[in-house]
């Protein structure tokens, strides 16, 4: 046969191209539905049934809590229409400081901001994705090596975490934090599985902008991803030590660029570090937001800690059982001690695994993350809020689904029987004690909790034949375990958040100084409460948290009109200490703004692009509400806590001289603290001492281009 008479194949015909792309299409829309053809069918859809539930459950609500902390939410205002301020993380578009942070998380919401507008929607819905994110994450992670129930287990623990539930609803920069790490373990496993670098490099990077989100808090989980790439990488020792040197490469390029950008730029070209004193990010680095959270000496914050060995103090007792002890509790400790239980007795059950077990791997970077992380955050003496506890969820519920799948395939032996059946009874037990906490909300709930402990402890020990008993014995089980702290998140879901120091889940009685109970708590229902035992230039500042009562005392801004306070927590309020929550009209303080009336936020809208600033405040959180109401630049004197030396006072002076604020903003707010510097309190004075001062709907203003000025 010749080439000519040879049957040519015949060219696809329109229908039949379109038949097999439909096909293609199907095929895929399967494969995502399903997963893999090895995976049952239920396995898909139950993993998108999860990020749905979950993603319903964190949306639903989600602008009740309005621009949730003001202080960042000014931030990501200003960047969204500045990219100098963008760049930096400047508290205002006239870059006169930064926020107390790194901006990584803040450049997620200024671009979103950018998108789709200024709005609660806008600057919130970005939190939500990294937790959809971090749940799949850890989903993913778990199933790698583990069962499709070990993963949807994990998934639903955190997912299902009060203060997670809480810090992926809100704009602080823990929730962009929590991801990264959480990417970064999956990126490390990648890289033990494959022996490949490139995945390596991959989790250092993430860690690098981690750093880049809330500093040095990122290179705490280093220490379990540096052991278990060190223990299971299937390479030789020599590459493995190599390897990880690489990875610290990527960990300081992909952070040290910004840190680079901050310390070779002219101080003059950019704006002032906030929180440091001596206009350093390295300052910043290693003493507020470094080591001095751990000891307590943290010049310029609100106040120090209790001491390392301190049985007491304002942000709570340190020791081993600070993660259980008051309103720590009931954020994250839920599944605290079956995780460490699970941890041992998963370590055991693996002991004689070979060196490159990933298995084994996945528990050493879980349980090391949460045992790394709780120690510090149990015995740090600085600065210490309920919320910081988020950094733990993905390791609890990681180590709590590899752990119990290991356990529940040894089923078999009656010792791993019992030890499933104590886990699930003690973890009853703790929750009844956790609830008793809260002691006027669902009474009830810590019976039904204890009872579902006590019958799925009791089938546990019973090796049942039947699948239709062990499914039910699991799902017992299951529900006695999460149904206090699904509780706890369904009711931190239907609740507005807002202020600088929020906490998940009713309110409980408190052991800190700080706690919601009194004093700096944040309240559950409201407006975060304020620190007593400061007094502000001019008066003690105040203001009414919704659902609060009235507990506050009353002071007198300079030139300006009493303001009372409360400080909110939850449905009902309770009084605690001098409030410094968001204000009444020309409030707001030291942990909450103020509430802007519309008259003073037309009068700084009005011609605001005359002037760099609008106008000037002390303290951050105050300048924000001002900021965020009128959408013009508004300087905050001193920073987050009035006490960085920015501006200096013939700084500000020369500001006005050459026009470029428009009005000061009298509140009272704190200066001088722990050492910092008294600069603000220093311009307030001369300020109230230099121009006439007016009053707009309870707000004091001093207009400083008024050639009216007294002597």
């Amino acid at each position: 046969m010749t080439s000519s008479t040879l049957p040519r194949p015949s060219a696809p015909t329109a229908h039949g191209g379109t038949a097999q792309l439909n096909g293609r299409i199907r095929s895929l829309g399967r494969s995502l539905i399903r997963g893999r053809v090895e995976h049952a069918a239920w396995e898909r859809p139950a993993f998108l049934g999860l990020l749905l539930v979950t993603a319903i459950a964190y949306f639903t609500n989600l602008t009740s809590s309005g621009y949730a902390n003001e202080f960042y939410s000014a931030a990501v205002q200003a960047g969204s229409t500045n990219w100098e301020a963008f760049l930096f993380g400047s508290s205002d578009a006239g870059n006169s400081i930064t926020v107390d942070k790194p901006p990584a998380s803040l450049w997620v919401m200024a671009l979103s901001v950018r998108v789709f507008g200024l709005s609660s929607f806008s600057i919130l819905m970005p939190e939500v994705i990294m937790g959809l994110v971090t749940v799949a994450l850890v989903f993913v992670i778990v199933r790698r090596h583990f069962s499709a129930g070990a993963a949807l287990l994990a998934g639903g623990v955190l997912a299902a975490t009060p203060v997670a539930a809480l810090m992926f609803r809100f704009n602080n920069p823990d929730a962009l934090l929590v991801l990264l790490m959480t990417a970064s373990v999956y990126f490390t496993l990648r890289a033990i599985e494959s022996g490949r670098m490139r995945w390596l490099l991959l989790a250092g990077t993430m860690i690098g902008f981690g750093f880049l989100t809330k500093q040095l808090q990122a290179f705490v989980i280093l220490p379990p991803l540096v052991l278990a790439y060190g223990w299971a990488a299937p390479v030789t020792f020599g590459k493995r030590v190599l390897r990880l040197f690489a990875a610290l490469g990527a960990v300081i390029v992909s952070a040290g660029w910004w840190v680079a950008l901050v310390e070779l730029v002219p101080a003059s070209m950019r704006p002032y570090v906030g929180g440091s004193q001596n206009n350093d990010f390295l300052e910043l680095t290693f003493g507020y937001n470094g080591f001095g959270r751990l000891t307590g000496a943290e010049t310029g914050s609100v106040t120090g800690g209790g001491g390392a060995t301190a049985t007491g103090g304002q942000w709570g007792a340190t020791g081993i059982t600070r993660l259980l002890d008051g309103e720590f509790g009931g954020q994250i400790a839920w599944l605290i001690p079956a995780a460490l239980v699970l941890m041992v007795t998963g370590f055991v059950l693996l002991r004689r695994q070979k060196r490159v077990d990933a298995r084994r791997a996945i528990l050493i970077m879980f349980g090391g993350w949460l045992l790394v992380t709780g120690l510090v955050f149990s015995f740090m003496a600085g600065i210490f809020h309920a919320y910081y506890t988020v950094a733990l969820a993905p390791a609890i519920a990681g180590t709590v689904g590899a752990g119990a799948i290991l356990l529940w395939n040894t089923r078999r032996r009656l010792w791993a029987r019992i030890v499933l059946a104590v886990v699930v009874l003690g973890t009853g037990v703790w929750a009844y004690s956790l609830l008793t906490r809260a002691t006027d909300w669902l009474p009830w709930l810590k019976f039904v909790v204890l009872a579902l402990a006590v019958v799925g402890a009791g089938m546990l020990v019973v090796r049942w034949k039947r699948r239709a008993l062990r499914v039910a014995t699991l799902a017992i089980a299951v529900t006695a375990s999460l149904l206090a702290p699904t509780a706890y998140t369904i009711q931190t879901l239907s609740t507005a958040h807002t202020g600088s120091i929020v906490t998940a889940g009713p309110t409980v009685a408190s052991s800190t100084g700080f706690g919601r109970g009194g004093g700096f708590g944040g309240a559950g229902g409201g407006r975060t409460g304020g620190q007593g035992g400061f007094t502000p230039p001019g008066g003690t500042a105040g203001g009414t948290a919704p659902g609060g009562t009235a507990g506050g005392t009353t002071g007198t801004p300079p030139g300006g009109t009493a303001v009372g306070g409360t400080t909110g927590t939850g449905a009902t309020g309770t009084t605690g200490g001098t409030a410094r929550a968001r204000g009444g009209a020309g409030g707001g303080g030291l942990l909450g703004g103020a509430t802007v009336s519309s008259r003073v936020s037309a009068l700084l809208s009005a011609n605001a692009s005359d002037y760099t600033w609008a106008a000037a405040a002390v303290g951050s959180q105050n300048a924000a509400s001002y900021q965020l109401a009128s959408q013009a630049a508004v300087m905050p004197l001193g920073g987050f806590n009035g006490s960085d030396p920015s501006p200096t006072l013939d700084e500000f002076k020369a500001y006005v001289a050459s026009g470029k604020i428009h009005y000061f903003i009298s509140s009272g707010s704190i200066g001088a603290s722990n050492g910092g510097s008294s600069v603000s309190s220093e311009i307030a004075s001369w300020v109230a001492s230099t121009f006439t001062a007016t009053t707009v709907d309870g707000t004091t203003l001093y207009d400083l281009t008024s050639t009216a000025a007294t002597s």
